[in-house]
């Protein structure tokens, strides 16, 4: 006898946008600022050899390399003030609402409002992004609690994929029949991990919280709520992991326990941007393709790509390795030029904001990469 999976499908999306923006300008500022007083203050090093000076940044740079114009942040003065370069944030009390938990509320209630149900229909969260504000007790759980929902929650990382990764887990669970009704929320504050004091990374972060409601698409369609125009049946997932150090941030709760003292640098983001371009883009073709090809589906008959947005070259690379040719912005639409490089978000903003416009029937990739090396892929198609 053969079973069948029962079917899921995506019923809302929700999105927040920090109030807060930073042009390239504004950023270019502040580093060159810092990096003057840098240099001048280890000017006997730098002429000695045992220190390499600071570069400045460049405007025309950052748009040609990246394809970003700016990013929102959670908090602006500390990013650009020169003596400090990263965000100033209130300390908040155990009995304050956490910053991830007050940034995902509102993405969320979009998203329900979307597939119309309430908060109370919830009965599973999952939080996956890059960095998470503390071990315990986890952010879902939070998020779960100020919600007023029953059930469970629990945090993942998987760095720029914990959005596709928590997805898959939100189908498993839907599937298995241990969820009903499964919130994915993605708050990336990757302005608080990003190196906003060396040329090669202040550029390319950015803020936001997605989130999006997994339901069984029974389920959906028997209770007749929510807006049929945002439902996009899940066909398939895939997830792939390899390890590399490319993409590194060892910043966590064992560092004050190791004997030699690290310099700040070398516990937050880094990467070797070109070993990443090189490396991760043939690993996402290759993904993306036998993806499709497993549910006997071809790259032609793909709508549109929603495509993790980290650079512009890349996204446009990847798409061309599937598609055969270079695609247009209406098949692989970009969001980075405004929100910089959200991390697990930013495939879920381009889905959130590029979708509308489909028919019923068409198909689409949602589809994220980045550290690990982790990429994860969804193929969904419109109700």
């Amino acid at each position: 006898m053969s079973f069948t999976f029962p079917s899921v499908s995506i019923t809302g999306t929700g999105l927040f946008t920090p109030p807060e923006s930073i042009s390239n300008a504004e950023l270019c500022a502040s580093l060159t600022a810092s990096v003057e007083k840098w240099n001048a203050e280890h000017a006997d090093e730098i002429a000695a050899g045992t220190l390499v000076e600071r570069s400045a940044p460049d405007e025309e740079f950052i748009v040609k390399a990246s394809g970003i114009e700016s990013r929102y942040v959670m908090e602006k003065s500390g990013v650009l003030d020169p003596d400090r370069m990263r965000p100033r944030l209130e300390t908040r009390s155990e009995d304050q609402l956490g910053i991830q938990a007050e940034m995902a509320l509102p993405a969320i209630r979009d998203a329900l409002a979307q597939a119309g149900r309430a908060d109370t229909d919830v009965d599973a969260v999952i939080v996956g992004c890059s960095n998470l504000q503390r071990a315990y007790p986890a952010v879902a759980v939070e998020i779960q609690d100020a919600l007023g929902a029953e059930g469970w929650g629990y945090d993942m990382n998987v760095a720029c994929s914990s959005a596709t990764f928590s997805m898959q887990a939100a189908v498993d669970a839907l599937r298995n029949g241990s969820a009903k009704c499964v919130v994915v929320v993605n708050p990336e504050i990757t302005s608080g991990h990003n190196n906003f004091e060396l040329r090669d990374f202040h550029f390319i972060f950015g803020d936001a919280c997605t989130a999006l409601v997994l339901e069984r698409t029974d389920d959906a369609e028997a209770d007749g709520v929510g807006d049929r125009a945002h439902r996009w049946e899940v066909l398939g997932t895939k997830l792939a992991t390899q390890f590399s150090n490319n993409i590194r941030n060892d910043f966590g709760f064992l560092n004050s326990s190791e004997v030699d003292d690290r310099e700040p640098h070398e516990v937050i983001f880094r990467q070797n941007g070109q070993m990443v371009f090189r490396e991760v883009c043939p690993l996402v073709v290759a993904h993306i393709t036998d993806h499709l090809e497993s549910l006997e589906l071809d790259a032609t008959g793909v709508r549109r790509f929603w495509l993790h947005q980290a650079n512009l070259k890349m996204n446009q690379l990847i798409a061309k390795g599937v598609l055969g040719r270079v695609p247009d912005e209406n098949e692989a639409p970009v969001i980075l030029n405004e929100y910089a490089n959200t991390s697990s978000a930013g495939s879920v903003i381009a889905f959130h904001k590029h979708r509308a416009d489909l028919d019923a029937g068409d198909l689409g990739v949602i589809c994220s990469f980045g550290a690990g090396y982790s990429v994860g892929s969804v193929i969904v198609r419109k109700a």
